[in-house]
C-alpha cells in the first residue's frame, strides 16, 4: 500500500502503543455495529475503531450531509476531537468500537500518546478533503478524492488497491459538492480510461500510479 497520496502520509503506531490498544480490546467488551448503522457518540467519550471502517458526516439546515473523513481500525472519533453539531458516525462496513472515557485516555499516557498519532492521521486527511474544494474542474477532485479513499479504505490488489467499502455516487456527489449524474458520468469516463474498473463485488479498484 503507498504511504503518501499528494503529499497526505499514514501515521504508524510503535509496537508498544499498539500493544496498548490490543490489550484494550482483549480486556473490553466491544460494541457491533452492522453496515449502515449510525454510531451513538456520546460527550466526553472517545470511539475507537477495532475493526471495519466509519464514516464521518456533519448535516447542513437542508438536510445535506457533508463528509468529514472516515476512521478504520486503530483511529478514533467521538465528541473530543470535535466542535460540530451534528457529528455523526456510520459504520461503512461490519463494526467494532471500543468506547473509553476522556479521563481514561488522559490518565494513560501510552494510550494519550498512541491515539495522538492517529489522530495527526486524522487531521492530515481532514486537510486532503478541504484540498479538493481547491481543484475548480470536478474532474480533478473526483480523481483526488478516488486515491484518498484508496489510501484510507483500500488493499493492494492486482492491478491497483481496491476500495473495501462500496459508496453510492450519491455519497461521493456529497463529498465534493456535485450532482450523482456528474459523478456517474466521470466514472464512466474514468472506466473507459482503465484508471478505475469494477470487480465482481462492485468493489471499486483504483490504479494509482504507486501501486503499479
Amino acid at each position: 500500500m503507498p504511504e503518501t497520496v499528494f503529499g497526505y502520509s499514514t501515521a504508524t503506531l510503535t509496537a508498544r502503543e499498539r500493544q496498548v490498544l490490543e490489550n484494550l480490546y482483549r480486556e473490553r467488551n466491544l460494541t457491533p455495529y452492522a453496515s449502515g448503522q449510525r454510531i451513538p457518540l456520546f460527550p466526553e467519550e472517545w470511539v475507537i475503531v477495532c475493526r471495519g471502517f466509519v464514516q464521518i458526516t456533519t448535516s447542513y439546515p437542508n438536510g445535506t450531509e457533508a463528509l468529514l473523513g472516515f476512521a478504520g481500525p486503530s483511529m478514533p472519533l467521538g465528541s473530543p476531537l470535535t466542535l460540530l453539531d451534528p457529528y455523526q458516525a456510520t459504520a461503512l462496513t461490519a463494526v467494532d468500537v471500543l468506547r473509553l472515557s476522556a479521563a481514561e485516555v488522559e490518565a494513560s499516557e501510552a494510550l494519550s500518546h498512541g491515539l495522538l498519532k492517529q489522530v495527526v492521521r486524522r487531521l492530515q486527511q481532514t486537510e486532503a478533503l478541504l484540498a479538493l474544494a481547491g481543484r475548480r474542474r470536478v474532474e480533478d477532485r473526483l480523481r483526488q478524492l478516488l486515491s484518498l479513499l484508496a489510501l484510507e479504505l483500500g488493499s493492494p490488489v492486482a492491478g491497483g488497491v481496491r476500495l473495501q467499502v462500496r459508496l453510492t455516487h450519491q455519497d461521493l456527489a456529497n463529498a465534493i459538492g456535485t450532482t450523482r449524474v456528474t459523478i456517474t458520468r466521470l466514472l464512466n469516463r474514468f472506466r473507459q480510461q482503465e484508471w478505475i474498473m469494477l470487480d465482481k463485488h462492485r468493489h471499486l479498484i483504483v490504479k494509482l500510479p504507486q501501486a503499479a
